[in-house]
């Protein structure tokens, strides 16, 4: 038995390549612009006159300059302003200060009860500190109540986003939380 062969389908005929249109000669791209540092890395660090900021709004912008590796210094932490009702703000602290161990209370947690300590701790918070950026970060940053001789002669700068914009009573100081808590 003698298969018969399929018969092939005719092939298509080719059709005629479309005539290439001649390439735009490619423009030169502009030179990307280097983003603005606020001071150089390496040499002195950013000093932060605290005085009549909002101590979140302050925390939050120092974290931002700490991660992108700037050294940061706040001075006069004792007079940055806490929003909301004094009462009510010494109130949580004082609930925030009965979490202890329940075996032992000297193991821990500790809580801060210097402004310094109370606005690092802060800041502490919103660095990815169990990454080593974090902890990088975190050893860049300074915080001291007032002034210290050594940081005196730097130029000190204010974030204007982070000022009160009411009068300052409506605000309480971080250095009147401390005492009302157990400072000084």
């Amino acid at each position: 038995m003698v298969k018969p062969k399929p018969v092939a389908k005719p092939k298509p005929v080719a059709k005629p390549k479309p005539v290439a249109k001649p390439k735009p000669v490619a423009k030169p791209k502009p030179a990307a612009k280097p983003k603005e540092k606020l001071v150089d890395k390496t040499s002195r660090p950013i000093v932060i006159d605290a005085t009549d900021h909002i101590a979140g709004r302050l925390s939050s912008n120092v974290a931002k300059l700490l991660l992108e590796g700037n050294r940061v210094t706040v001075v006069n932490s004792e007079k940055i302003m806490i929003s909301g009702r004094k009462k009510n703000i010494v109130g949580e602290y004082k609930q925030f200060l009965k979490i202890s161990s329940i075996l032992h209370p000297k193991h821990g947690p500790f809580h801060p009860r210097k402004p310094d300590t109370i606005i690092s701790r802060m800041i502490r918070g919103m660095l990815p500190r169990d990454k080593p950026s974090g902890k990088a970060a975190l050893s860049r940053l300074r915080v001291y109540i007032g002034v210290p001789k050594d940081v005196k002669p730097l130029g000190k700068i204010q974030l204007e986003k982070t000022k009160i914009r009411k009068p300052s009573a409506l605000y309480t100081s971080v250095g009147e939380l401390g005492r009302y808590v157990g400072w000084n």
